[in-house]
């Protein structure tokens, strides 16, 4: 009976001894969190392993995270997952959805998002963007002529539409002369021509005697009207004017119709655009619904497809703008030591137990051999 004790007592005191070391041992990885000094001396193993290395730790952990974490191939993997793809597809689709089905008004909607008097703002934006535009343009342009920017189907269209201009306007004179009040007209300038001449008109008119000269003259403007040749001198004038205008420099016809008047066209074209659309009063449901399949079908998936290829192709220069290793040895240098044990020992606290029972275990089993040991002595 003495031997069965002596062996339990030699087996417990071994278990006692191993645990407690062990407990002692993961305890001091973090305990005491500052040195303790005795006489200005400090003791050793203080602070705890964990508290002294903090700044070590951080640096290594970030290195950690970079290295062998967040490598730029494993984030590119992850990205390049049709079912991330596919999440991501889904998660904006929903939210385009949302927006698709909004009942409040542009107005309303803009409002909301905190911009105040949106007809006014959208008309600043929209002249501020297209006299930006114009000036690009201009800058661009201004040495060349209006010919080289006319396509060549444009300017002969314009020159076909001129020749039908110039008939047009012979027709209505040839219409207008013909008329009573045309004839009237006639006659007046007649009388003017006589008037303007003195007394070489009154010798004219005493030796004309009663004849109508406008009677006379009315056949022969109308002749001079319908024949081709006026016709043709009428187009080809017209042609003239438009070679000369289009041989002109775009700088020089902004000069001739003048720069604040051409930003005064600028800004009507916008107020007359905005007015005309009513586009701040509808709805937007109605104003995106033209655009909801195709943006939700084939928009959407197309965006998330460029999307993550074009981070793919840049995720090593993401990663190291981002400076994730900066990142988490900040992050850790300024965890408490507190935080730091809470957080290892959330993570690895049935670890460290069964590293006491095994420190408790192997005590025991160096027990029995010291029993063996003390008992063959």
């Amino acid at each position: 009976m003495a031997t069965v004790f002596y062996f339990l007592f030699m087996i417990a005191v071994g278990a006692i001894i191993g645990g407690v070391t062990n407990a002692l041992a993961i305890k001091m990885l973090f305990r005491p969190y500052h040195p303790i000094y005795i006489y200005g001396k400090r003791l050793p193993f203080t602070p705890g392993l964990i508290p002294k290395r903090r700044e070590e730790l951080a640096h290594q952990l970030g290195k950690m995270v970079v290295e062998h974490l967040l490598t730029p191939d494993g984030i590119r993997r992850k990205l390049m997952e049709t079912e991330l793809k596919n999440d991501t597809v889904r998660t904006i689709q929903q939210w385009v959805k949302r927006w698709f089905a909004c009942e409040h008004t542009v107005a309303e909607q803009l409002q909301l998002l905190g911009i105040n008097a949106p007809e006014k703002t959208i008309h600043a934006k929209a002249c501020e963007w297209l006299e930006k535009v114009y000036q690009q343009w201009l800058d661009e342009h201004q040495d060349k002529k209006i010919r080289e920017l006319l396509p060549p189907e444009i300017q002969e269209k314009i020159e076909k539409w001129i020749h039908e201009v110039a008939n047009y306007i012979a027709d209505r004179a040839l219409y207008y002369f013909q008329s009573g009040e045309g004839k009237q007209r006639i006659a007046k300038m007649i009388d003017e021509f006589f008037i303007g001449r003195g007394m070489l008109g009154n010798m004219l008119q005493m030796f004309l005697g009663n004849v109508n000269l406008a009677d006379k003259v009315q056949p022969e403007i109308v002749k001079f009207l319908h024949h081709r040749g006026t016709r043709e001198m009428l187009a080809q004038l017209l042609l003239v004017e438009w070679q000369k205008w289009t041989d002109s420099s775009v700088s020089t016809v902004e000069a001739l119709i003048g720069e604040e008047k051409v930003r005064q066209s600028l800004h009507e074209l916008v107020a007359k655009a905005i007015e005309t659309s009513g586009m701040l009063e509808r709805k937007v449901a109605d104003v995106l619904a033209p655009y909801r399949q195709r943006v939700i079908d084939e928009w959407v998936p197309s965006m998330v497809e460029k999307g993550t290829r074009w981070v793919s192709d840049r995720v090593e220069t993401l990663v190291e703008g981002l400076q994730l290793a900066d990142i988490v040895r900040t992050e850790v240098e300024t965890f408490s030591v507190e935080r730091l044990e809470e957080m290892i020992l959330s993570i690895s606290r049935r670890e460290f137990k069964m590293i006491t029972y095994l420190g408790a275990l192997l005590g025991g089993i160096i027990g029995v051999f010291q029993a063996f040991v003390g008992l063959w002595v």
